[in-house]
Order: structure tokens, then C-alpha cells, then sequence
């Protein structure tokens, strides 16, 4: 049997509304706890900009964390070169690679896929 209720269509807006704000308050309260335990970070606007704008991941990435190309070549095991090639040319490069760069970087490999 359904039980069914009526309500004002103000009301039933209202109770929306606070459902999403706690849902809201609940996401801002996990990210506030993976933060403190280093699992998240912010970024600054600059480099979401240029995320948004196409800017290669792995090269906003590299930089934001002060590396260049060779220092992130030596951390990571993967030759400069590659790097170049996926950071320039838009290149992907395997698993595995993507794995050592993001090892690199204190990533996971989503935070190098577009």
C-alpha cells in the first residue's frame, strides 16, 4: 500500500533545500577530514584556470608541485623525453608510466586523466 502525503509545493521546496545544505554540509566535512589527513589538497584558481582552459595535467601538476621536467624524470623513472612528449604533445602514455609519474607527484593516475 503507498502512504501518501500532501504538502504545499513551498514546503516540499523548503525541505529540498535543506536536504541538499546537509547534504553539502556532510561533503564539506569529509573533505575538511581528508585534508587534515593529507588525502586532499587545494589548488590555487591560476592552475584551475589552466586545468579548465586544456592545459596538460601532468605539466600543471609538475609544476605546481616545483619540478622540472628532469628532476620529475629522475623521481619517477620515466625519461624526460616522455614526459615532454605527453606534457607537449599530447601523448598519454601507458599504465604504467602514468603510474610512475603520479607515484611522482603523490597522485592517484585519475589526477592525470583528463
Amino acid at each position: 500500500m503507498n502512504d501518501m502525503i500532501t504538502m504545499p509545493r513551498a514546503e516540499y521546496d523548503r525541505l529540498v533545500e535543506i536536504a541538499e545544505d546537509a547534504a553539502d554540509i556532510v561533503a564539506i566535512e569529509e573533505f575538511k577530514t581528508k585534508l587534515a589527513r593529507g588525502e586532499e589538497e587545494f589548488v590555487p584558481a591560476e592552475f584551475v584556470n589552466r586545468m579548465l582552459d586544456g592545459e596538460s595535467l601532468l605539466k600543471l601538476w609538475r609544476e605546481h608541485r616545483g619540478l622540472s621536467q628532469n628532476e620529475l624524470a629522475k623521481l619517477s623513472g620515466v625519461n624526460r623525453i616522455q614526459i615532454g612528449d605527453i606534457e607537449d604533445r599530447g601523448k598519454t602514455g601507458s599504465v604504467a608510466t602514468l603510474k610512475k609519474l603520479a607515484d611522482a607527484l603523490d597522485l592517484q593516475i585519475d589526477d592525470l586523466v583528463s
